[in-house]
């Protein structure tokens, strides 16, 4: 990565580049068995989400990046729009969501470590032991914080070789064995291979209701929209490098889910063991038996590194706030190295309750499910907020330059971020209905979890600021620009024809 941002200092990133680093940010294998259940039909529901959320988050997220560049990201999206009360609900949205989903993403590390054993059985069973997945979850999680904590050096190069060895290779090996298997076998795949398969049955509401799960699968194309102002002819590239990472991204689940799809049966899938089942079946097929361990570890460590980065991140964002004035002093406390390390310790703490959830529900798969769609919901909210903001934008600060704008006008504008709004909110309401795929105990209990979790954390950062107090701005902190409305004495709320770059005005 370092590499693509040094040459762009130079020449500009190329569209390839640029494609594939929204690529490697995106693609993740952990929640490919989820969509194995529809078969085929994953193919429809990772192109519908593709179009209507990865294309719209990534479009919307360059136009905001180019015409509000200043540091806070979504935090200055969202407040420039409508204010920093929603804009602290946003950003908030961004850090718990992430502090929900590292007890989801370290199940699936526990069940990679617990794979690395000799027997499929034992493993299995092994996988299915709340009290090994909860210590392996608290053990990696809090290992993955003291190396966030060692600042950008250290955590950048666990998030470089963990991202190719945990997630680019494994991969790959999981698409070439999965179709080899189906070519070369001579055993029947374990899915219906038909083409009026692709597209789902509509009538079957709960097939519906489990793909929402899919939109996660796109989340995190904004974080590189920074990016388009060092893309030559941004106007005309950018969106063809959004076209190539969007297809690519695309075959990748696809492929991954198909892989899974052709030696799992439907009925056998599990949320947290299916990919492993399925390399280990891949493995003893192709005579090299004695690979799936080592597989397993590569797993394990990609986990460790898609943590670590995301305890730095939104971690590093929220601090950006925090010395905004935003959160109190204790939250603005940095170390030696500049990580937020309060800010980081809470959430450790945060996630070592959440992850004690597992001990109590049902079962490891049910916990699962449950904690994944309510990052889905947490992070719905999140661009649910950013799409509104870029539509408002268009109208309170028409003629605020924007290196990179949305083609077709505010009629282009209202399709491309209006889409993304109704497939985030269509994918929002979904969240709410339990799939009947997976056991996931009461039904009301699922429900009543979600939203009573959802409304304590949407409250959480509107009770904050409005107990903000003066004192939590550091007058000493001169890295945190103010809103272009607060410096032109403009409520966010009416028309400003200020036609100034926004970084000219905090000069």
């Amino acid at each position: 990565m370092m590499t693509s941002i040094d040459k762009a200092k130079k020449g500009g990133i190329s569209i390839f580049a640029l494609a594939m680093l929204n690529i490697v940010a995106v693609v993740s294998l952990r929640g490919l068995p989820a969509e194995a259940e529809y078969g085929l039909s994953s193919i429809f529901y990772y192109i519908f989400a593709a179009v209507v959320f990865l294309v719209p988050v990534s479009l919307v997220a360059a136009e905001l990046a180019t015409g509000w560049s200043e540091k806070g990201g979504v935090f200055r999206w969202v407040g420039e729009a409508f204010g920093p009360r929603l804009a602290l609900v946003a950003i908030f949205m961004l850090w718990i969501e992430v502090t929900v989903w590292f007890p989801t993403a370290l199940t699936f590390g526990s069940v990679s470590l617990a794979f690395m054993g000799p027997d499929q059985s034992w493993d299995q069973a092994l996988s299915q032991n709340k009290f090994f997945v909860l210590g392996i979850v608290l053990a990696i999680y809090w290992l993955a914080t003291f190396i966030a904590l060692r600042g950008t050096a250290a955590f950048s190069k666990v998030a470089k070789w963990g991202g190719l060895i945990g997630t680019v290779i494994p991969g790959i090996v999981l698409i070439i064995l999965g179709f080899s298997y189906l070519f070369f076998s001579g055993r029947p795949p374990q899915v219906q291979l038909s083409w009026h398969d692709v597209i789902p049955d509509f009538s079957n509401f709960n097939n519906v209701v489990l793909a929402a799960s899919i939109f996660l699968f796109y989340a995190g194309m904004e974080m590189n929209a920074i990016h388009v102002k060092e893309v030559d002819d941004a106007p005309r590239n950018y969106p063809i490098a959004i076209a190539i990472a969007a297809i690519g991204t695309v075959c990748v689940f696809v492929l991954g889910t198909l892989a899974i799809a052709f030696v799992i049966p439907q009925k056998d899938i599990n949320l947290t063991q299916s990919l492993l089942v399925a390399y280990d079946d891949m493995f003893a097929w192709a005579g090299i038996s004695w690979a799936a361990p080592i597989m397993a570890a590569c797993l394990a460590l990609g986990v460790l590194a898609g943590v670590v980065g995301w305890v730095a991140g939104p971690s590093s964002a929220l601090l950006v706030v925090a010395k905004g004035g935003y959160l109190p002093r204790f939250f603005q406390y940095t170390n030696k190295h500049g990580m937020a390390t309060h800010i980081m310790m809470v959430q450790a703490f945060l996630v070592t309750i959440i992850s004690v959830v597992f001990v109590v529900l049902p079962s490891v798969q049910a916990a699962y499910q449950i904690l994944s769609q309510l990052t889905v919901v947490l992070y719905l909210i999140m661009y649910l907020l950013m799409f509104a903001a870029a539509i408002h934008l268009r109208y309170s600060q028409p003629n605020r330059p924007r290196p990179y704008k949305i083609p077709g006008g505010d009629m282009g504008m209202w399709i491309i971020a209006g889409v993304g709004f109704s497939g985030s909110l269509l994918a929002f309401i979904f969240s709410f209905i339990p799939p009947s795929q997976i056991a996931v105990g009461s039904p009301e209990e699922y429900v009543g979890f979600l939203v009573v979790l959802t409304v304590i954390f949407v409250l959480i950062p509107l009770f904050i600021y409005k107990a903000r107090k003066p004192h939590w701005k550091d007058p000493a902190v001169t890295d945190f620009a103010p809103f272009t409305w607060e410096i032109e004495n403009v409520h966010p709320g009416v028309i400003n024809p200020s036609d100034k770059i926004t970084h000219t005005l905090n000069q």
